[in-house]
């Protein structure tokens, strides 16, 4: 071991809200007993991504033995996490000067043939792609009759941009639905996203799917998650992402209940099962 920069958790000031985790891709943190805790020092590279996301100030960047950080074993974990995931962490790299680590990621990424450019704009740099934790925030309006309440918990949503490490992900309900479904049902809030989390895609136009494979696996197998709901329409091309779904659970290491939901293109429910 050698002296080098790794981050440091104040556990008298950590609360548990686990909102440092989703800046974490290397998968350096989890939340255990209550508190964020490194679970690895080779995972850390000790650049902080995670100091700005802590709302208690309990994270900061200490120089003491530690595991030489491993780009490689850190890239065996991101990738599973999708390519938005991926183009993040070569972004943090570029930004913080770590040439070394870069090519050693990019080495990495080449090898197992898998493509990702750098330059295109990533996910890190957009702050509408800010992960939100909006579980247990009083409801705001909806006072009528009338008015329906979201029952929205989460932010963001696209399959290709959620963290599996997010809170609002461990052990929940999932539902992953197309795209078009919330606007074909009249009570998508009430009856199909209440009390789950929801990840959304487009099995026809969004790219790289073996990545959603990856990214559905991650949660069945380290989040946790309970149940699958996966809410398609009756268009052909819908039903990409219910095999999507079917092959990432055949894959994963923890078996979880699979229900299938098609949508006619009216609103109604023409089939509805668990497979």
């Amino acid at each position: 071991m050698a002296k080098r920069n790794i981050i440091r958790i104040d556990e008298e000031k950590c609360n548990g809200c686990g909102q440092c985790i989703p800046d974490c891709p290397e998968g350096a943190l989890q939340v255990i007993d209550g508190k964020a805790r490194l679970i690895s020092d080779l995972f850390c590279d000790g650049l902080g991504a995670c100091i700005g996301s802590c709302p208690q100030g309990a994270i900061s960047v200490e120089e003491r033995e530690a595991v030489p950080y491993d780009e490689r074993k850190v890239m065996a974990n991101i990738v599973k996490q999708g390519r938005n995931v991926i183009k993040a962490h070569l972004e943090h790299l570029k930004a913080h000067k770590e040439s070394k680590l870069l090519a050693q990621a990019m080495e990495y990424l080449a090898e197992n043939k898998i493509d990702v450019s750098f330059e295109e704009k990533t996910a890190c740099g957009c702050p509408g792609s800010k992960t939100i934790d909006l579980r247990g925030k009083a409801d705001k309006g909806a006072e009528t009759a009338g008015d329906v309440r979201s029952q929205l918990k989460q932010w963001p949503l696209q399959l290709a941009l959620i963290s599996p490490q997010a809170p609002y992900y461990q052990k929940a309900d999932l539902l992953l639905a197309a795209d078009c479904t919330a606007y074909a049902l009249g009570d998508f809030h009430g009856t199909y996203l209440k009390g789950k989390a929801l990840a959304v895609a487009c099995p026809k136009l969004d790219q790289r799917q073996d990545m959603y494979v990856e990214k559905i696996k991650v949660l069945i197998d380290e989040a946790g998650i309970n149940t699958l709901t996966v809410l398609v329409m009756q268009v052909p091309c819908c039903s990409g992402l219910l095999r999507i779904a079917q092959t990432a659970v055949s894959q994963a290491k923890r078996k979880v209940p699979l229900k299938s939901i098609v949508v006619g293109l009216q609103g109604e429910i023409l089939k509805e099962k668990w497979l």
